[in-house]
């Protein structure tokens, strides 16, 4: 089974550029099989990781940053994979 991890903070206003790079000095335990790191507006970081594992495992995750960095709590979230599409298969 693939699981999917996401992680998703909000940093302080201006200081998204800070929070990434945060989170890209971050290093977990383990290999997932993929780890994306994506902003969006509003100084927002996601980060999304497959892990080859059961739903209910134990799983590294990234930490909460400092409060000197976010501005709410971190929003965290666990998917099971039901499959992969490629456009044109």
């Amino acid at each position: 089974m693939t699981v999917a991890l996401m992680w998703e903070a909000r940093a302080l206003d201006g200081h998204g550029a800070e929070l990434l790079a945060w989170v890209n000095s971050q290093h977990l335990e383990g290999s997932p099989q993929r780890r994306e790191i994506l902003t969006a507006p509003g100084d927002r970081v996601l980060v999304i990781t497959w892990w080859d594992a059961p739903y209910d495992a134990p799983l590294p995750e990234l930490p909460e940053p400092g409060p000197d960095l976010i501005s709410r709590p971190v929003h965290r979230w666990r998917f099971a994979s039901h499959g992969v599409t490629t456009p044109g298969e």
